[in-house]
């Protein structure tokens, strides 16, 4: 079972890192191009849309996490799901208190600091997601190479 939620934690993990570059380097910097008249409903749809893909993912890498602080492989030291949570509080903080906020924002019309804001701190994002993959990778790295020794 501990491996089964360290798998699951690096899945989700590395999904949503993937995610989030695709939104950070091509996503949210297109926005500017949508234009005025037509940005209302895009930024909805986007909203709307994005949920489907993220909410699910984020949903069951939180849950993970939890797991994966009591439920753990003996070879994986404490440190690794303690330093994976720091960092998914971090995206959840940002997201709820500076991302949320700025689409709010950007959902009642193209407003370019609200934009540069939300371009500039999913950076904060972007960072922990992909130190929480490298930190889940290297515990599994760490789970592969103990079972490897005890088999």
């Amino acid at each position: 079972m501990p491996n089964l939620v360290l798998l699951a934690q690096i899945a989700t993990s590395c999904m949503l890192t993937g995610l989030i570059w695709t939104i950070q380097v091509v996503h949210y910097p297109l926005f500017a191009s949508v234009g005025a008249d037509r940005f209302v409903a895009y930024e909805a749809s986007h909203a709307r849309l994005i949920t489907f893909v993220v909410g699910p993912l984020m949903l069951a890498e939180a849950a993970t996490a939890i797991a994966f602080l009591v439920i753990r492989p003996p070879s994986i030291p404490m440190w690794i799901p303690v330093a994976g949570g720091i960092l998914l509080a971090t995206v959840w903080l940002t997201t709820a208190f500076v991302s949320v906020p700025c689409h709010a924002r950007l959902a009642e019309g193209f407003d370019a600091d609200a934009h540069r804001r939300l371009v500039d701190t999913n950076w904060i994002r972007t960072i922990a997601w992909s130190a929480r993959a490298a930190v889940l990778l290297w515990a599994g790295w760490l789970a592969l190479h103990a079972a490897n020794a005890d088999g």
